[in-house]
């Protein structure tokens, strides 16, 4: 399965435990998957800005997302955690990769990507960063909604 599938079942199985309140998000968790959103937002931009930078600034924003996933990880507990580490656990294939020639040295196991390896990895950053923006949005329970009492003093 590629990382873009990978993460997108992530997403999805998020999405119905909170739905179903599974997943009770707290203040904290939310909080922490906004700023990781972000930060993840600020490593891997659009598409046509990412594959306009050099094969080696791509590996770095790559390298970079997976150093945001675990300094988040290990900030947490629970189902955030758990997303957070099934994200990291999607994007190992970039651990392995290098973006440099090996020059007839060894090269400790690493492959060089072919650019559709990179736009997988970083489509699926971009819809990882999806998730957790979804994550941040507060649920509204329609049935404890309360209509303005100021309106009704009119």
């Amino acid at each position: 399965m590629d990382m873009r599938r990978i993460v997108a079942v992530l997403a999805e199985e998020a999405e119905q435990q909170i739905q179903s309140q599974v997943w009770k998000l707290t203040a904290s968790d939310r909080t922490l998957a906004l700023d990781t959103e972000a930060r993840l937002r600020d490593v891997v931009g659009p598409l046509d800005a990412q594959e306009a930078l050099p094969t080696i600034k791509r590996l770095e924003h790559l390298r970079e997302t997976l150093a945001i996933l675990a300094i988040s990880l290990a900030r947490t507990h629970g189902r955030l955690a758990w997303f957070l580490s099934g994200a990291l656990n999607a994007l190992e294939p970039v651990l392995r990769w290098r973006a440099l020639p090996s020059e007839g040295g060894g090269t400790f196991g690493t492959v060089l990507p072919r650019p559709e390896e990179y736009a997988e990895a970083e489509d699926a950053v971009r819809r990882l960063q999806d998730a957790l923006a979804q994550i941040t949005v507060k649920s509204v329970d329609l049935g404890s909604a309360h209509p303005d009492q100021q309106a009704d003093e009119a």
